[in-house]
């Protein structure tokens, strides 16, 4: 039988497509994925998953069948931080269906995994569980060029000389008694940025909220749900194309011209691919603000993933922003790699050919975690554990230096999804912040 050092050694080999895949799947995916009819369940002892310095770290193991505990069964296991090779693996009997393993304690901030294998009858079923040691004192391996601001602000003047010129096209298949729905084009610095705007009908003002996508391409629909709540809502791709089109076109592109569109020019910091994003997002912001509808007072930026990353950015870079909402956010600690730990998606630096020292410092005007460091506004954040897209690694790198007000809601077992419990209390808050405080 294959072992699951042998599974993990392939999946290295192979962890570029299988993650761009996930992170695709997943983009919608608020709630937790499927089961099989066997679980293999772990989860380490401490409640929260946290751990102090030098306190032992058990994982519980538990494999059900229905819901009932499998006799006697042996499984293989795995101990490895996050994204990096193993340091401890073995196999161990669960009696009852039920097992602890011993992973040791650790001096450093970091997080450890254990991943879980058992075969029954020739099919093999995973589970792993993350335990966090001191996440808040994870400190990042990026660092800020000297001009970054410099670089940043220059941008964004060059954007001011480009009028918005904004397209708008009503949808009305899309709208309904609460709402009208437009397909809005806007110009950018290259191009142009396309999104779905949703406005409530009742007439009088109202805050906004920019959505921004996570990775990938592909239509949208507008986010319908809080612009009936009475938001102005504008949902954005990013690549420069109508997001109103047949599914193929997307498909077609995203086997041709922008296939691994993260990697493009990376080499050059005035043509990387990620340049025209994040000042598109601000020019997103320009363009609501030019909407008759808008307040003009009370805008926040909200997005998962990718989108989490361009939150992030767009509140750092646009003063105007005031609520930024996040989940699981890319693009964090891209460097962590280089320094023998696991560094944000997409996984930059996990391959020789791309470890190129003009490739390393153009990412550090990109990183997440340097526009972090900037934030002024208070935020929701949420994510899990056992992310196996956006290591938790890389996110606390960027949430620990965080200055601005700022709260975590922590679903540790989640991946690369959310419950909807965290979807709920994240548009509650948004709610709470865009509708309710202007009411008061």
């Amino acid at each position: 039988m294959e072992t699951f050092v042998d599974i993990w050694k392939y999946k290295r080999i192979t962890v570029q497509s299988f993650i761009i895949l996930i992170f695709l799947l997943s983009f919608n995916s608020f709630s937790q994925p499927k089961q099989a009819e066997i679980q293999v369940i772990v989860a380490p002892e401490n409640e929260d998953w946290n751990y102090k310095f030098g306190e032992n770290i058990n994982f519980q193991v538990e494999v059900l069948k229905y819901g009932n505990p499998l006799q006697n069964i042996k499984a293989e296991y795995i101990i490895l931080p996050e994204k990096m090779d193993p340091i401890k693996k073995g196999f161990i009997d669960l009696i009852n269906g039920k097992a602890l393993i011993d992973a040791g304690s650790f001096q450093e901030a970091c997080f450890m995994r254990c991943s879980v294998i058992v075969n029954i009858k020739g099919k093999d079923y995973i589970g792993y569980a993350t335990a966090g040691i001191e996440p808040d004192k994870i400190e990042p391996t990026t660092d800020v060029p000297e001009d970054f601001d410099l670089f940043w602000n220059n941008n964004l003047n060059e954007l001011k000389e480009i009028p918005v010129d904004p397209v708008i096209t009503f949808l009305p298949k899309e709208s309904n008694d609460k709402i009208n729905v437009y397909h809005v084009k806007v110009r950018n610095i290259m191009g142009s940025i396309y999104g779905i705007l949703c406005v409530p009908k009742e007439p009088g003002t109202y805050s906004a909220l920019l959505e921004v996508p996570g990775a990938g391409v592909r239509p949208y629909q507008g986010y319908k749900k809080l612009a009936e709540q009475g938001i102005i809502t504008f949902q954005i791709g990013i690549h420069g194309v109508p997001v109103n089109m047949d599914q193929y076109i997307y498909d077609n592109l995203w086997e041709g011209p922008i296939n691994y569109y993260w990697d493009i020019n990376l080499d050059d910091k005035d043509k990387y691919y990620y340049k025209r994003v994040y000042i598109g997002c601000v020019r997103a912001v320009d363009f609501i603000f030019e909407l008759p509808e808008f307040d003009k007072s009370i805008i926040a930026v909200y997005g998962g993933s990718q989108g989490g990353a361009l939150s992030i950015t767009t509140a750092a870079l646009d003063k105007r922003i005031k609520y930024l909402g996040v989940f699981y956010p890319a693009l964090c600690d891209l460097t962590g790699f280089l320094h023998n730990r696991a560094g944000g998606w997409p996984f930059l630096f996990t391959y020789d050919f791309s470890n190129k020292p003009d490739k390393i410092e153009v990412s550090k005007y990109y990183d997440v975690v340097n526009f972090a460091k900037r934030l002024k506004i208070p935020g929701l954040y949420s994510w899990g554990y056992n992310d196996d897209v956006c290591p938790p690694t890389s996110m606390y790198s960027a949430y620990n230096v965080i200055n601005a007000p700022k709260e975590l809601i922590i679903a540790p077992n989640s991946q690369h999804w959310r419950y909807p419990e965290q979807q709920e209390k994240m548009e509650k808050w948004l709610i709470d912040k865009l509708v309710n405080s202007s009411l008061k």
